[in-house]
């Protein structure tokens, strides 16, 4: 998930697009419409918001259907469920949908009726959580660091707020600046805590081979080997199955 849809509110995830002080940018590409200027479209000129949404509409697919492709974490929504709403946005019947599916006809009946409950409760709870945060803003709160997107089997694990991650730094980490390790925790949430921070000794757009990445890692840590292992088995790196190359999975850095 980029950074410009997890940031994105209900309105912009609707829209499609994110406006700021300059213009218009499309979630789903970032390309961006500057706020005064016209755009070419067909035989005539759109100003900003009329042509992003024309680049929404016949540049891309449906956004829903990129938001679907988001994990399970992101989106709360099984398999099977993305694909039985993907058949109602196309227009099926029940009918049609249960015999697509290899279901019954009430059980598409029944889900539809779900996720018309899961939207109205998922609305009552968005306004309750944003009046929450009206009323504790200027109170000090905890900041949690955000999930990585490679993140796996997630859990209480993840849970880590910005003091924890400052405690950990300051026990584990000879220096952060060039990054260099005391030892490796045993603690689950002082890896992730660690192992965030080593993603990022990576170039998120090149690819490496084994012995680049164990000199990176050695700079890190003498344990390069164990390093390298928990960065794939968390989910921050991924490799290809014969470990010629490795790579920063997108989101982590």
């Amino acid at each position: 998930m980029n950074e410009r849809i997890r940031h994105a509110t209900l309105d912009e995830l609707t829209l499609g697009y994110q406006e700021d002080e300059t213009g218009l940018v499309c979630l789903q590409c970032e390309k961006r419409f500057n706020k005064g200027e016209v755009y070419p479209h067909e035989d005539r000129y759109l100003l900003a918001e009329a042509a992003i949404l024309a680049h929404i509409r016949l540049d891309h697919p449906p956004f829903y259907e990129t938001l679907m492709q988001l994990e399970k974490k992101d989106v709360g929504l099984t398999d099977k469920q993305k694909e039985v709403l993907q058949d109602f946005a196309t227009g099926l019947t029940d009918k049609q949908i249960a015999s697509k599916q290899g279901i019954a006809h009430s059980t598409v009946r029944h889900q539809r009726f779900v996720f018309k409950e899961r939207a109205q409760q998922a609305k009552m709870y968005l306004a309750i959580y944003q009046l929450v945060e009206q009323a504790t803003q200027g109170r000090k709160q905890d900041e949690f660091l955000e999930i990585h997107e490679g993140a796996k089997m997630v859990d209480d694990r993840y849970i880590i707020t910005k003091k924890e991650e400052d405690k950990v730094k300051n026990n584990f980490l000879l220096s952060e600046v060039p990054l260099r390790m005391k030892a490796i925790p045993k603690g689950e949430k002082r890896k992730l805590v660690l192992l965030r921070l080593i993603a990022k000794e990576f170039n998120a757009d090149k690819r490496y081979n084994e012995k680049e990445v164990n000199q990176i890692l050695w700079g890190v840590y003498e344990d390069f080997a164990t390093l390298r292992r928990y960065l794939i088995e968390y989910g921050f790196m991924d490799r290809t199955t014969d470990c010629r190359e490795y790579w920063v999975r997108e989101g982590q850095i």
